[in-house]
């Protein structure tokens, strides 16, 4: 199994291969970002080449980042189960509206407040409603001959380098009042994501797809111990390939890329307050220690912080609705 990191330790930072409890750190110049952009194929002889010329560090001895710095992140919303719950969290309204179905969305998310397993992630200001979301990513690395776009689902599994698990953290309360004006959601997410704890090989995985390209892995969460959530991949409404074609139709998909399969069903709080009725369980809060497993790829945990306080939200000004510039207050007069 190949699985692609970054790390830091002896007070730099490398990045390189895992394997059997150990480190191999790729030499200097070379990065996640230099095999992303090289593809798959040649990432594969790279690895094997490094594990047997490299001297190894322990896994024990390193401290684990985000296995890359993304180009972008997009988060889809693939999973019906989780659509249905979280929906009458936030609205309160029962069932899955129909666009769902019809086809893929996702939002664009914040790449550069990626964090990595073992961080501690500090709840925004103004928000009391902390919540993770359990997804699966899919990194999206070079093939020869193709530009990214416009791309088929049968090319767009070609452009599948590798999985990780994605941590979609959430202020609920935040995205609450951001989605009654239709757009966003935005602060109530962009504060922090969590990938890792590697990137596992996209060939590691192509013997489990079912005849539709879905990955029956499974997926759970905990809070301080205690299960909250299981599902499989393999219950979302789109394979990944599928996602990825999505995402470059009139557009692009580069090395680099994330696209996240969205949460999984009872892979999240709010989810579970809207079956409930209440916010049973609660909402995380400090020290709290939330802990993915994904078959196949591994864990990442992490720790509660602190709550920032500080006022962000700033009110609108009452302003006239004006046509034209009042005499005297044109800025070409003055």
């Amino acid at each position: 199994m190949v699985k692609i990191a970054r790390w830091n330790h002896d007070g730099g930072t490398r990045e390189g291969f895992v394997d059997d409890g150990n480190c191999f750190a790729l030499p200097a110049g070379c990065t996640v970002s230099t095999l992303l952009a090289a593809g798959l194929e040649e990432t594969l002889a790279i690895a094997a080449e490094t594990l047997r010329s490299v001297r190894p560090v322990s896994l024990q001895d390193v401290q684990l980042l985000a296995p890359l710095a993304p180009s972008t992140i997009r988060d889809f919303v693939a999973f019906e189960e989780h659509v249905e719950g979280v929906r009458k969290s936030i609205d309160g309204v029962a069932g899955v509206v129909a666009e769902w179905y019809e086809a893929p969305t996702f939002y664009f998310t914040n790449p550069h407040t990626v964090t990595g397993t073992g961080e501690v992630i500090g709840i925004p200001a103004g928000c009391d409603d902390l919540d993770f979301e359990t997804e699966v990513a899919a990194v999206v690395g070079h093939v020869p001959g193709s530009d990214g776009r416009n791309l088929t689902a049968a090319e767009a599994h070609r452009h599948i380098f590798g999985y990780t698990i994605l941590n979609d953290w959430s202020a609920r309360d935040l995205q609450r009042r951001e989605m009654k004006v239709s757009l966003g959601p935005c602060k109530g997410k962009d504060f922090a994501n969590t990938l890792g704890p590697w990137i596992v090989t996209a060939d590691e995985f192509e013997h489990l797809h079912d005849r539709e390209g879905f990955l029956p892995i499974s997926m759970a969460v905990e809070v301080n111990g205690e299960p909250i959530g299981q599902d499989l991949l393999s219950n979302m409404g789109w394979p990944f390939a599928e996602l990825v074609a999505y995402a470059s139709q009139d557009s692009v998909v580069r090395p680099g890329d994330v696209l996240g399969s969205g949460t999984c069903g009872s892979g999240c709080l709010a989810e579970l307050w809207g079956r409930n009725g209440s916010k049973t369980p609660p909402p995380l809060k400090t020290g709290d220690i939330v802990r993915m497993t994904v078959e196949g790829i591994g864990t990442i945990e992490n720790t509660v912080g602190e709550r920032r306080e500080a006022v962000t939200r700033v009110a609108a000004r009452n302003r006239p609705r004006n046509r034209s510039v009042f005499e005297g207050e044109s800025a070409m007069s003055a």
